[in-house]
C-alpha cells in the first residue's frame, strides 16, 4: 500500500508553508484564490485530504457542534435540523446529534458528547436545564433555544413569541361565533408548551373567554386522534387549539372520520409549529409558524460570534406569524 502524502509534502510541492495548506482547506480568506486553487489541484492530483483530528489538535478547535434535541421523529425538529445541519456543514462544522427522548440518563448522554470537546452546544431540548448544559459542556458556551428566559450574560438565547399571532387567530375565531375553546397540550414538563397555552389563554381573556376543556397528548398524531375522540364526546367545544401541528392533524381526522364533525363549520382546529406537513393540501392547517430560515440563521450567528470571540447579542426573539389554512 502506498504511503499517504502529508501536508508538509504538499506544501513543498506548492511552494508554500504548512499553515497555508491548512488555511486553504479551512476557507481562510488570508490566502489568494490562485494559491488556493493551486493547492487544491495538487491535493486532488496526489489524493491528499487533511486530517481533521490533527487539525483540531493544532488549532485547539474541534469544529464539533452538539445539537441536543428531544426527538428527530417530530417533523418540526426534523425540519429545523435539516436546514441547520446543512448550514453548519457549509462552514465545515460537524454536528453531533443527541436525542434525549426515551433516554433515562440524559446527563450521561451529554457527557458522552462532551468527551469530544465540542466547540459549540445548541440546546433545543426542554428536557435539559441550563445548569446541566453549562456543567457538562465546559468547553462551549451553550446556546439555549426556546427555553425559559435566563439572565446569564454568557449564555446566548433564542426566544420565540406567539402572543400576537394567537390574538389574530382568536379574534377571527370569535368573530366567526366560536366561544367554547379547548386546549390539547403536549408534555406537562415543557416550558414552551405552557407558553403556547398562555398566549391563547391571554388572547381569549381579552374577549371575556377562557378554555372550557383541556386534554393531554404527547405531540404524536395518535395522541391527537385518541384524545380528540374523548374530548369532543365529553365537551361541546367549537374550537381546539393544539400544542403542535401533528396533534392538530390527529384531532381533525378524529373529528371528521369518527365523530362526523365538519371542519371548520362545526369545529375550528389550530396547530402550532408551521411544519411543511401542515401545508399539504390534504391538511391545510391554520397554524402558528416561524420563519425557519431566519430562526436557524440566528443560531448560526450565535455560533459565528462565539467562534470569533465577538461580543454578540445575548438574546434574540423571533415572533410567530399565522399561516392561515382551511381549519379556522
Amino acid at each position: 500500500m502506498n504511503k499517504r502524502i502529508t501536508s508538509k509534502q504538499i506544501a513543498k510541492l506548492a511552494g508554500v508553508s504548512s499553515s497555508t495548506i491548512s488555511r486553504a482547506f479551512s476557507g481562510d480568506t488570508r490566502i489568494s484564490e490562485p494559491t488556493r486553487k493551486r493547492i487544491m489541484s495538487l491535493a486532488d492530483e496526489h489524493d491528499y485530504r487533511p486530517n481533521a483530528i490533527a487539525r483540531s489538535l493544532n488549532s485547539q478547535r474541534s469544529r464539533l457542534v452538539a445539537l441536543v434535541v428531544n426527538s428527530i421523529e417530530n417533523p418540526c425538529e426534523g425540519q429545523q435540523l435539516q436546514y441547520l445541519v446543512q448550514r453548519l456543514q457549509e462552514r465545515e462544522l460537524l454536528p453531533i446529534l443527541l436525542c434525549c427522548a426515551g433516554y433515562d440518563d440524559r446527563a450521561h448522554l451529554m457527557r458522552m458528547a462532551s468527551a469530544y470537546q465540542v466547540d459549540h452546544a445548541v440546546i433545543f431540548s426542554d428536557m435539559v436545564s441550563m445548569a446541566d448544559a453549562t456543567q457538562i459542556f465546559r468547553t462551549a458556551r451553550p446556546i439555549m433555544v426556546s427555553f425559559e428566559p435566563i439572565s446569564d450574560p454568557d449564555i446566548a438565547q433564542l426566544i420565540v413569541d406567539g402572543s400576537k399571532a394567537a390574538e389574530q387567530v382568536v379574534a377571527k375565531a370569535v368573530s366567526a361565533g366560536r366561544s367554547r375553546f379547548a386546549y390539547l397540550t403536549g408534555r406537562n414538563s415543557s416550558w414552551i408548551d405552557k407558553q403556547r397555552k398562555r398566549w391563547f389563554a391571554d388572547a381569549l381573556a381579552r374577549h371575556g373567554l377562557s378554555f372550557v376543556a383541556e386534554s393531554h397528548g404527547d405531540y404524536s398524531y395518535d395522541s391527537g386522534f385518541k384524545e380528540a375522540v374523548v374530548l369532543l364526546r365529553r365537551s361541546p367545544v367549537d374550537a381546539v387549539v393544539c400544542g403542535n401541528d401533528v396533534m392538530a392533524i390527529g384531532v381533525r381526522d378524529a373529528a371528521t372520520r369518527v365523530l362526523g364533525r365538519k371542519v371548520p363549520e362545526d369545529l375550528a382546529i389550530i396547530g402550532q409549529d408551521g411544519v411543511n406537513l401542515a401545508m399539504w393540501e390534504c391538511n391545510d392547517l391554520t397554524t402558528l409558524a416561524l420563519d425557519f430560515t431566519a430562526y436557524m440563521d440566528t443560531i448560526i450567528g450565535f455560533i459565528e460570534d462565539q467562534a470569533e470571540n465577538r461580543e454578540g447579542t445575548v438574546s434574540v426573539t423571533h415572533e410567530y406569524f399565522v399561516r392561515w389554512g382551511s381549519t379556522c
